[in-house]
């Protein structure tokens, strides 16, 4: 198995990830932390995979693609905290004024999973991030401990995989999802 990890920049390949089997369906396209709540809500069915190819066409891929022998298998969503809506979160504290970068979406295709490939992710968005001049990363990831996570929930990753990548404890949040607390990970750069 080769895995190269790179931005995200062919929307197809992002299309594999993130967009609906079925056109008109409303999936996130991973923009729920992207974009203001207001857009948001507002963007229906095609019109989320339409934002997206504008932000592959204005050259500023919206996170990382892995790919295994060719194929696109994961992603993960990295990017300013400041363009994202963690920049005004409640439940996500700031821990400085540091302009830090925001690491809060990683998905691995069925058929895929259990290879490593979140470790893959987490690494190449760390490192695209730091080819930016990112100073630091930050993740919000499941306090899970040794309880299971429904997948569908995962996408924020687990603590334990963040641990592993050098990302250490920054601060507690108030944000709760599927039932288990998330906490603020980070990985200085500098």
């Amino acid at each position: 198995m080769t895995v190269e990890v790179r931005p995200a920049s062919q929307f197809e390949d992002v299309r594999a990830l993130l967009g609906p089997k079925s056109p008109q369906a409303n999936v996130c396209w991973c923009l729920s932390y992207r974009i203001p709540s207001k857009l948001n809500r507002e963007l229906r069915g095609p019109a989320r995979g339409e934002y997206v190819g504008e932000l592959l066409r204005s050259g500023t891929p919206p996170g990382v693609l892995a790919y295994e022998d060719g194929e696109p298998v994961g992603w993960a969503a990295v990017a300013p905290r400041a363009d994202t809506s963690f920049a005004r979160n409640r439940k996500i504290p700031h821990v400085d004024d540091l302009p830090v970068w925001s690491l809060w979406c990683i998905r691995v295709r069925p058929g895929h999973r259990g290879k490593g490939l979140s470790h893959a992710l987490i690494s190449g968005a760390v490192e695209y991030a730091r080819a930016q001049g990112a100073p630091a990363v930050e993740a919000y990831p499941l306090d899970n401990g040794d309880a299971r996570v429904d997948l569908t929930m995962a996408y924020p990753g687990l603590r334990d995989n963040f641990e592993r990548a050098g990302f250490t404890h920054a601060a507690d949040t108030t944000s709760v999802l599927s039932g288990h607390p998330r906490v603020l990970m980070r990985l200085d750069l500098r």
